[in-house]
């Protein structure tokens, strides 16, 4: 019995009991993650209370159970309730010596699709930032030159010409910042880790957005008074938050609107890759806002190098956001619909015997 108890906390996919009436009878960790509840809270509850599947389902459940075969479907959209439907590959089988009783196996798409699109766009984008990189210092120096060009003409113009010279500088200025992003993303020096309080990091984060870029919004604190230490680099932590503060100040508008800084603790979420290595990412940083939301169109690549949804975005601020967390060992996702839209950032806690340093 120990052996099996193991076994089903072991399970790296959310697993679901389901007893002969439909209810829940046990989650295994993954699944209370997945469902974002515990399975004392669960126990009993109609599962398709809790699982919202966009598939016909009724009939070749109902078959499975009744002759004691597997049940497969491929590429369905679940739901909970919580967050938008998930891609996912649901695996339902019998269980054996309860008759009735049926596992479900939820498997979702968005993590090992990400791992490979992860590891695709990052081999993409060290060759694409190459050769920016490459090109960078080339183009600034004559940037430069037209810039201080411009500046001089403009000494002696009348104000219907100085309009053409103002362009030209601030055309150029903006070319500029644009390279300065991309030798930016393409800065490949690992993270400075060491144990870090990341509520300071929010507070920090909240403080700067506040006075700038986010005095029109509200920020709401959810912390998590008992969150341990994180191992993270705070310089590179802080320029991921101010990221996503401004991404969601900017798409409120000038009206504002609330932004929610949330942090807990989920033992269960571990990070696999495709070479069977694993590590815990147990803290979890949120931040929410209730906006318009993603564009649908490029919701599933937002984070892929030049990908904007801003019509004068470069695409980079995302990309750069996935980069440091991705060096941190670390996963973000999105889930985003019109009204709420959630950043969700997992790190590593920081070994136990280091302490915190300032």
């Amino acid at each position: 019995m120990m052996a099996d108890s193991a076994l089903w906390s072991s399970l790296p996919v959310p697993a679901l009991l389901v007893d002969d009436g439909d209810r829940i009878a046990d989650l295994n960790p993954a699944a209370e993650g997945f469902l974002n509840t515990s399975a004392k809270s669960a126990h009993g509850q109609p599962v398709w209370d809790r699982l919202a599947v966009d598939a016909p389902l009724e009939e070749a459940f109902a078959r499975a159970r009744q002759e004691g075969t597997p049940l497969f479907v491929n590429d369905v959209d679940v739901g909970t309730g919580d967050r938008p439907p998930l891609q996912c590959n649901l695996q339902i089988a019998p269980l054996q010596g309860q008759p009735g009783h049926m596992v479900f196996l939820i498997a979702p798409r968005e993590l090992a699709g990400r791992m490979t699109q992860s590891h695709s766009v990052k081999s993409a984008a060290k060759s694409a930032i190459g050769m920016a990189e490459m090109l960078a210092h080339e183009i600034k120096n004559p940037l430069a030159g037209i810039t201080g060009a411009a500046q001089l003409i403009s000494m002696n113009l009348g104000p219907e010409d100085l309009e053409l010279t103002d362009l030209i500088v601030n055309e150029t200025r903006r070319i500029v910042k644009l390279l300065e992003q991309v030798e930016q993303f393409g800065n490949l020096s690992a993270p400075h880790r060491k144990p870090v309080n990341l509520h300071d990091v929010l507070d920090r984060a909240r403080r700067s957005a506040l006075l700038g870029f986010g005095a029109h919004m509200k920020i709401v604190e959810q912390y998590d008074p008992s969150l341990p230490l994180a191992y993270a680099d705070p310089d590179q932590l802080l320029q991921v938050v101010l990221n996503l503060l401004k991404n969601a100040s900017e798409a409120a508008g000038k009206e504002g609107g609330t932004i929610t800084l949330h942090t807990f603790f989920e033992h269960s979420f571990r990070l696999r890759r495709s070479d069977g290595s694993g590590h815990s990412l147990p803290l979890q940083i949120e931040v929410i806002d209730d906006g318009p939301g993603l564009p649908e169109d490029i919701r599933g690549d937002i984070f892929d190098p030049f990908v904007s949804g801003r019509e004068n975005g470069t695409g980079l601020g995302l990309a750069l956001v996935s980069k440091i967390i991705s060096d941190h060992d670390g996963w973000i996702s999105v889930n985003s619909v019109p009204g709420r839209t959630v950043f969700r950032i997992s790190l590593p806690r920081a070994p136990m015997d280091e302490k915190e340093t300032p």
